[in-house]
């Protein structure tokens, strides 16, 4: 490092420079680089909601991948999945990464589940994500974990340094500003799952009308103590009418 340079702006991963990454690399959408003062949301994109319920907890996602935050390079992705019995991880950063993290819970919490005869709990799944993103080579993620245990609904959000905050709701992406104008003044502790969901289709729906990043339709996860169901719709109108 030279004396021009600021400490913390560069991440060296066997050899790979963070500051020169191809700017055409596929994103689902990455956090704010808080140590460099370009306007990083206007160059990434995606919005992903969790709420919590006294039933369960519902997850909502966009579906637009973008190149560099400049080209839509697909309509049709899935930014959730299904990690435990009863949990759930959106994808947010670059694609390889995302799906790396993904997989790399999945496996623990499986990998768990077999040698102790009991799923692991939602807050216990929550540290190991914190200690994998702070630990790992998942560059630029900042996805959000909702789940349901013998403890209640949870949902937590994860930076790309390990931070791991548990809140009622919670947004991440480049259009959390505006989703998140949307919930605060709808949420409540007494949601149904049914109006979580309507909420969640708003809050993306707010997103998508000024985030160029956000779009293409919705998937909506609902996560009860007894399974999870993700739903995908064209409009986000089919879950608002």
């Amino acid at each position: 490092m030279n004396n021009n340079e600021q400490p913390g702006t560069q991440f060296h991963q066997s050899g790979y420079n963070h500051e020169q990454m191809n700017p055409y690399e596929p994103e689902l959408g990455t956090p704010q680089n808080h140590a460099s003062n370009d306007d990083s949301v206007a160059k990434t994109g995606t919005t992903t909601v969790g709420i919590t319920t006294d039933d369960g907890v519902v997850v909502g996602t966009d579906r637009r991948a973008s190149l560099g935050g400049r080209f839509v390079s697909n309509k049709n992705v899935v930014k959730v999945e299904q990690i435990h019995p009863t949990a759930v991880l959106t994808l947010v950063g670059s694609v390889g990464g995302a799906q790396s993290f993904i997989r790399t819970l999945r496996s623990e919490a499986s990998l768990y589940e077999q040698r102790r005869g009991e799923a692991m709990s939602i807050s216990a799944l929550a540290t190991l994500a914190g200690n994998f993103a702070r630990g790992g080579p998942f560059f630029g993620i900042f996805p959000i974990l909702g789940g349901v245990d013998d403890d209640g609904s949870h949902v937590y959000s994860v930076d790309s340094a390990g931070g791991v905050m548990k809140d009622d709701y919670t947004v991440t992406g480049s259009g959390m500003q505006l989703a998140h104008g949307a919930l605060e003044g709808e949420w409540s502790s007494d949601l149904s799952m049914s109006e979580a969901e309507t909420l969640a289709a708003r809050a993306i729906n707010a997103a998508t009308e000024r985030d160029t990043g956000s779009g293409n339709g919705l998937v909506i996860a609902s996560v009860t103590d007894e399974d999870v169901d993700i739903s995908e719709y064209d409009s986000v109108n089919a879950v608002l009418e």
